[in-house]
């Protein structure tokens, strides 16, 4: 370790990470599986399947605006256990619901209880990482997430091939029931002065408007997540389409990549700034979605996956940062669930508009046109370079 270097690798770093990865990893299991279940079981219409994946991303969206300013009060156990329970009976209810109205109520449920939890644990680990390492921190911290949204699909398609959609229901629900004891133990273990920072009271009195820094880095959020959008709602189709024995496991290679560029990206953020990362991580993720519109072998499909997963492995902690960066300590909650927010809403559009694409065209035209929504944020984030050096601006801004 350098002189003076605090340590991040604390054990409530590590129990935070954890307790993120398996609340998204519960997630990516189900989201990627429950469009196929109800179009089977229910025989539902296309508008019917779009709304499972809508209402929830609406529910967490709505969720995460009380749960900012429950944050900024302090209320942080409440958040945590009422969200893991919401999310648990949401859940549970998946497989015993009757009908499609049912289900998605449920996932309305589901939704509120993820948006609280998910909201919650990356504001902790904000004030559990040196303020000098926070991009190499929130690097490692955002791999949970990044790492269940590869990997999750994975599993939770392969146990809906080869088992059942109940199998899958209880098995992630038993993933929310082990984050419980972790949960309980942070409670336990963080004093009181990790959830409301000694530095605070110099906003004290007032509660903290909306912060419009923060609009830039969602709007890009959002861009980029369009593009996972269409490849966690369409892998699936694309393989029957290209004839790919194993889309599935285009994740699992996207995931090589987030693991691959992870622990460098944070450090590079911490020196040389977003700039640094934003440009070429979304020539990758370009590169990524060209490569795989072409590609009629699973050879051809890993390479599209590494090439994607690294754009993606930089992109998304780099994005999270600058939000967390922009605000005072007591707005983070208010810039998690915002970054987490344009990431859902980003998901659930490109799942539409990428969906009408195709529906228009085929799966390869989808995936090169969703490119451009990259280019789009190339654009916005070079305009944004250019203005922010004309009056003087924050660093984690311009990099």
């Amino acid at each position: 370790m350098q002189q003076g270097k605090q340590p991040l690798w604390t054990k409530e770093f590590i129990v935070l990470t954890v307790s993120n990865l398996f609340l998204f990893l519960e997630l990516q299991m189900i989201v990627s599986s429950i469009p196929s279940y109800v179009k089977n079981a229910f025989h539902a219409t296309s508008v019917q399947v779009s709304l499972v994946t809508t209402l929830f991303a609406l529910s967490a969206i709505v969720a995460r605006l009380f749960s900012a300013r429950m944050l900024e009060k302090g209320h942080r156990s409440a958040l945590i256990f009422v969200g893991l329970l919401f999310a648990l009976a949401g859940t549970l209810g998946y497989s015993v619901s009757p009908t499609i109205a049912v289900l998605l109520l449920m996932r309305m449920l589901f939704g509120i209880g993820f948006g609280m939890s998910s909201t919650a644990f990356p504001t902790m680990v904000t004030d559990v990482i040196p303020p000098k390492r926070l991009g190499e921190g929130m690097g490692f911290f955002s791999l949970s997430t990044s790492l269940a949204m590869s990997i999750g699909p994975t599993i939770g398609i392969s146990m809906l091939q080869y088992g059942s959609f109940n199998l899958l229901a209880y098995s992630t629900s038993a993933v929310i029931v082990v984050i419980f004891p972790l949960a309980y133990w942070l409670i336990r273990t963080l004093p009181k002065g990790h959830i409301e920072p000694p530095m605070v009271p110099l906003e004290e009195g007032r509660k903290p408007a909306f912060n419009r820094k923060l609009w830039i880095p969602a709007l890009l959020n959002m861009l980029m997540s369009i593009t996972y959008g269409g490849l966690l709602g369409f892998m699936a189709l694309y393989g029957d389409e290209a004839n790919l024995a194993h889309p599935a496991y285009f994740f699992l290679f996207n995931a090589v990549s987030v693991l691959i560029v992870r622990p460098f990206s944070g450090r590079i953020y911490d020196k040389k700034g977003a700039k640094a990362l934003l440009i070429p991580g979304s020539l990758f993720l370009i590169g990524g979605l060209i490569l795989l519109s072409y590609a009629h072998s699973d050879v051809f499909m890993y390479l599209s996956a590494l090439c994607y997963g690294i754009g993606f492995g930089v992109m998304q902690p780099t994005l999270q940062t600058w939000m967390i960066q922009v605000v005072s300590p007591k707005q983070r909650g208010m810039a998690n669930g915002m970054f987490l927010n344009s990431l859902d809403f980003g998901v659930a559009a490109g799942a539409l508009i990428l969906g009408i694409i195709a529906k228009a065209s085929d799966y390869a035209w989808m995936y090169r046109l969703s490119s451009l929504f990259i280019v789009v944020f190339l654009l916005i984030y070079v305009i944004q370079i250019v203005a922010s050096r004309k009056p003087k601006t924050q660093v984690p801004l311009e990099g």
